[in-house]
C-alpha cells in the first residue's frame, strides 16, 4: 500500500470496507463526485475531514496518507477480537520444485478438523512440522496476522489468520 497515491489508498480501504463512493460521501456529507475526484487524484480531500475518514475507513490519518502499514503480526485487545470461529485461517506455500499451494479455511473448519483427526497434510513436509494446536491458542489469546513464516532449503511457507 505504501507505492499506492493518496486516492489509490482511499479507493482500496472503501472496498475493502465495502463502501460505495455514495455511501462514504454521505457521511462526509460531500459529494459523490468529490470522492471520485479523491480516488483520481484529481483532488484531495480537505484537512479537516481527514479524522474522520480515517475513521470510517479504520486506519490512522498517517496510514492513509503515507501508506504506513499495521504490524503483520499483531495482539488484539479482549474488547475487539473476533470470534475466532468466524476467521480464516491462510496457508501458502511455495516450492523449488514449482508446486504452490494456497489454503484459505475457515478456521471453525480447521479446528474441526484437527479434533477429528482427518486433516492430512500429504507431501508437505513443512506443514507436518507446524503445531497447530499452537496456532489455536495463539489466536485465543488475541494474536493474529502472519503467525509462522518458514524458509527451508528454497520452499517458503508462510501462515496466516485473520
Amino acid at each position: 500500500m505504501n507505492q499506492m497515491t493518496l486516492g489509490q489508498r482511499i479507493a482500496a480501504l472503501r472496498r475493502q470496507k465495502d463502501l460505495t463512493q455514495e455511501a462514504m460521501a454521505e457521511t462526509l456529507s460531500v459529494s459523490p463526485q468529490a470522492v471520485s475526484k479523491w480516488e483520481n487524484d484529481v483532488s484531495c480531500p480537505d484537512i479537516m475531514l481527514l479524522p474522520q475518514l480515517a475513521k470510517m475507513l479504520g486506519v490512522t490519518v498517517d496510514t492513509l496518507l503515507c501508506g504506513e502499514q499495521e504490524p503483520e503480526t499483531r495482539l488484539v485487545p479482549a474488547k475487539q477480537r473476533k470470534n475466532p470461529d468466524e476467521m480464516i485461517l491462510k496457508v501458502s506455500i511455495d516450492t523449488t520444485a514449482g508446486d504452490r499451494m494456497r489454503v484459505n479455511l475457515p478456521l471453525a473448519l480447521f479446528k474441526a478438523g484437527l479434533v477429528m483427526g482427518d486433516m492430512q497434510f500429504n507431501g508437505q513436509n513443512m506443514m507436518q512440522q507446524i503445531d497447530f494446536d499452537q496456532i489455536l491458542r495463539l489466536v485465543d489469546s488475541g494474536v493474529i496476522g502472519k503467525l509462522v513464516e518458514v524458509d527451508s532449503a528454497g520452499d517458503h511457507m508462510e501462515v496466516w489468520v485473520e
